[in-house]
């Protein structure tokens, strides 16, 4: 595939730990104990500088549990980052629990980010995060169809700037065309019970396995599959 100015090829590494099963509201700690570990290495693997200050970007290193399997997501140089570290990758330990790797797996490829002239249908591999305590409120206050419509512009917005921080500009004419179906569901994040969303959209863009949407994706949150087209 040859890339345009509105579509690009853009480096992805999948970790995987096969033989070991966590529950999909264990991402966090994941997150906590790799970006603990490889603290010295990159402000990608926890977001954070070494003075504490917050990297106010798309996470370029995600830590999920899909189907029960832990998984790293690396993009971008956080692709190249999880290649490096894959070998010192030998235990986990979550809440001082001690579990040794005994097997791994990594693949690292090059995907297609971008619009696409095809409509694409994905799901929700994990709950999306879609609202922020602000647009929740105002997600309240709305009816059921003006929720939707509010909604779809969340998650377009949010693929925008997914675009944007992995450095892809559009033409001025391009349009995101999304068709978005979920449901309401609870889950609990900081000890707090927040609302978040399971389902579907479609929509005329490309985007790879394992990409999160929305709030929270470094902790595992939003995470898409594209379903048979």
């Amino acid at each position: 595939m040859t890339p345009t100015l509105s579509q690009t090829l853009l480096p992805l590494t999948t970790v995987t730990f096969p033989e070991i099963a966590l529950r999909t509201r264990d991402g966090h700690k994941l997150r906590g104990y790799f970006g603990e570990l490889f603290r010295e290495h990159s402000p990608m693997l926890h977001n954070h500088y070494e003075d504490g200050s917050l990297r106010y970007a798309y996470p370029l290193v995600q830590y999920k549990v899909l189907q029960k399997v832990p998984t790293l997501v690396g993009l971008q140089d956080g692709a190249a980052l999880l290649a490096r570290l894959f070998l010192q990758m030998r235990e986990l330990d979550l809440d001082g629990q001690r579990i040794p790797v005994l097997s791994k797996h990594i693949r690292h490829e090059q995907v297609a980010l971008g619009m696409s002239d095809d409509l694409h249908q994905y799901r929700f591999e994990t709950l999306w995060m879609a609202l922020n305590q602000d647009n929740y409120r105002d997600y309240r206050n709305r009816n059921e169809a003006d929720r939707k419509a509010q909604l779809k512009r969340v998650l377009t917005n949010q693929i925008l700037m997914v675009f944007k921080d992995l450095g892809l500009w559009l033409e001025p004419t391009d349009r995101i065309m999304l068709a978005l179906s979920v449901q309401e569901r609870t889950t609990q994040f900081k000890n707090q019970t927040m609302v978040a969303f399971a389902g579907a959209f479609t929509a005329n863009v490309l985007l790879p396995d394992g990409l999160g949407l929305g709030k929270q994706v470094a902790r595992g949150f939003g995470s898409i599959e594209r379903m048979s087209d």
